[in-house]
């Protein structure tokens, strides 16, 4: 940032003394003093670009996020040369590149992109955060991106129908990303930015995307998936081909889908992603599951429990036999439950194994077995032989079919712990669901002890979050004055910190059901989960998802649109 915009800003006295002399400061360690001020809200970046927008007789785009720019406009004007003129392609019409700046005092920075670029050059203005989340979106992860092509023109010398670009990947196996250099293969540093960058960032899965006319990366991020970078398509076919080479997969077969694992080094950290390809119209879309043990905290107590929720469940799992089990969609932290459970367990004087497909982490002093269905290695087929193991407790990934459940339930009730986990909506519809699978609803109710059902919600930003009212009539249609809610509550605005979402992080919420007596003859009775469910609620205290949704809310964790999206009634 000039010099010549904390002036001018001090001058027309939109910053004090105080911070003019601080800006010094910043300035002498290599800060940015205007960014500084506006994340600090000691700024107004609204006012700042109404105010720049008017002095320099230049357009103004607000929120420069909601601009969808083509990948060939991006493509015009290589990451070093936008980093080094501070700007953004956003726009190309008859010779004329349009790009965005945010400091136009900067502008005759545009000077070596004409000159690169033998265009004219016009310039609109955006504020700072956009320009920022924009510029993220379009060269992070791949800052070598525009290099990387030139280079791989040259080197791999691709024409259409060879697959020269294939060979040429294949003597570059490198698995430890921050290491390349310039002169190494392009291919395999657009791989590897693409890789630190998601980790970078606290990604938990990544989307590689072939299109007919793009190709394009997003970043799935506190559960919502976020556009990031789109690569030329001269090169879809060399970087599914890398992805790969480092899974292990067959480089031949592009027809049917395919898993296969990466371990990567970034600096001492070491990172496992979980691969699968997928044939689709215009290529193999190809889906990282990003598994980083520095990111996993296997602590009952951090997930999110209440305390008396948390008491029911560590009273399931400290029974000798039975089954507890763990409910939600796909990405709703099941697994983490599970594993913090085992861990929990985790004794020197007992024998712990799970069956997996896949195992996500290895876990130490617990004996984990992967499910390998082309071999005959099916759930049912490794759980019967874990059972002559001598095995105290079993974690059974997921019970899918009738034959898996029937196996679970037979050791449940033959003296043995059995964890695992099913994909319904809450705690008392899992019961039916093992009811329609075909195990006996008298078999059920012998095996099954308790019984969670859990969702992810995401946590508001703390930087940017801000208070709402929210109207009376509505905490009483939600029922929120039950629980000891007020009208305050905090609403979701967006910055830089956040990426313009107002959520970062996320937070688990549970509903915890204790398999009571009560409760099992109304399953041998045939009662409906409906009935089970107001009886649950109504005789011992059961709370629901939408519940403890709404209780999270009342702390400020996150916000009523959240809390009500991600449950119901």
């Amino acid at each position: 940032m000039s010099r010549k915009l904390v002036e001018l800003l001090y001058k027309e006295r939109l910053i004090t003394q105080s911070q003019y002399s601080e800006a010094e400061v910043i300035f002498r360690s290599n800060g940015d003093a205007i960014r500084q001020f506006i994340e600090r809200k000691q700024l107004s970046e609204s006012k700042l670009l109404q105010f720049l927008s008017q002095k320099f007789s230049m357009t103004a785009l607000p929120n420069l996020t909601k601009f969808e720019i083509k990948p060939e406009i991006i493509a015009m004007v290589n990451p070093d040369l936008a980093r080094k003129s501070q700007c953004i392609p956003i726009r190309y019409d008859r010779g004329i590149l349009v790009v965005a700046i945010a400091d136009p005092t900067q502008i005759n920075l545009l000077d070596d992109l004409r000159f690169a670029t033998k265009l004219n050059v016009e310039a609109v203005l955006t504020g700072f955060a956009s320009f920022d989340l924009c510029f993220m979106k379009y060269y992070a992860g791949t800052q070598t991106m525009g290099r990387a092509l030139e280079q791989f023109k040259k080197d791999a010398q691709i024409s259409a129908g060879k697959d020269e670009s294939i060979q040429f990947i294949e003597q570059h196996q490198v698995h430890e990303v921050g290491s390349d250099s310039a002169e190494d293969a392009p291919i395999i540093s657009v791989v590897n930015g693409i890789l630190a960058e998601a980790v970078r960032v606290g990604a938990s899965d990544i989307h590689v995307e072939p299109y007919e006319k793009d190709f394009r990366v997003r970043f799935r991020m506190d559960g919502t998936l976020v556009d990031i970078t789109h690569i030329p398509m001269e090169m879809r076919r060399a970087v599914v081909a890398r992805l790969k080479i480092m899974s292990r997969m067959d480089i031949a077969e592009s027809r049917v889908p395919q898993d296969g694992r990466i371990k990567i080094k970034i600096g001492i950290k070491e990172v496992d992603f979980r691969v699968n390809t997928l044939p689709t119209l215009f290529g193999e879309k190809v889906v990282l599951r990003i598994l980083s043990k520095g990111n996993l905290k296997l602590d009952l107590r951090a997930l999110g429990f209440e305390d008396t929720q948390l008491e029911i469940f560590r009273r399931g799992i400290s029974q000798p036999n039975g089954m507890v089990l763990v409910t939600g969609p796909t990405g709703s932290g099941k697994t983490t439950t599970l594993y913090s459970a085992l861990m929990e367990l985790n004794k020197v004087s007992d024998n712990l194994s799970t069956v997996e497909d896949p195992v996500e982490y290895n876990l130490e002093g617990i004996n984990q077995v992967q499910v390998n269905k082309d071999i005959g290695l099916s759930f049912a087929a490794v759980l019967r032989a874990l059972l002559r193991q001598d095995p105290d407790t079993v974690l059974v990934g997921e019970i899918r079919d009738f034959e898996t459940g029937e196996v679970a339930v037979q050791a449940a009730l033959t003296g043995h712990l059995v964890l695992s986990t099913l994909h319904t909506n809450d705690t008392v519809s899992t019961i039916t669901r093992m009811v329609n699978m075909g195990i006996e609803p008298f078999l059920v109710t012998a095996s099954v002890n308790t019984i969670v059902a859990q969702r992810l919600l995401r946590t508001l930003c703390k930087a940017c979050r801000q208070q709402a009212k929210i109207p009376n009539e509505k905490i009483e249609s939600l029922g929120i004055s039950k629980i000891g809610g007020s009208g305050s509550f905090f609403h979701a605005k967006g910055c830089k910190e956040c990426n313009m979402t107002g959520y970062k992080g996320r937070v688990a919420i549970y509903e915890v059901l204790e398999f009571h007596s009560d409760l099992k003859e109304m399953v041998l009775a045939g009662n409906t989960a409906i009935e089970i469910k107001r009886s649950a609620i109504q005789n011992f205290g059961l709370q629901t998802l939408r519940i403890s949704a709404l209780k999270k809310a009342i702390l400020g964790l996150t916000s009523i649109e959240e809390a009500v999206s991600m449950t119901s009634e």
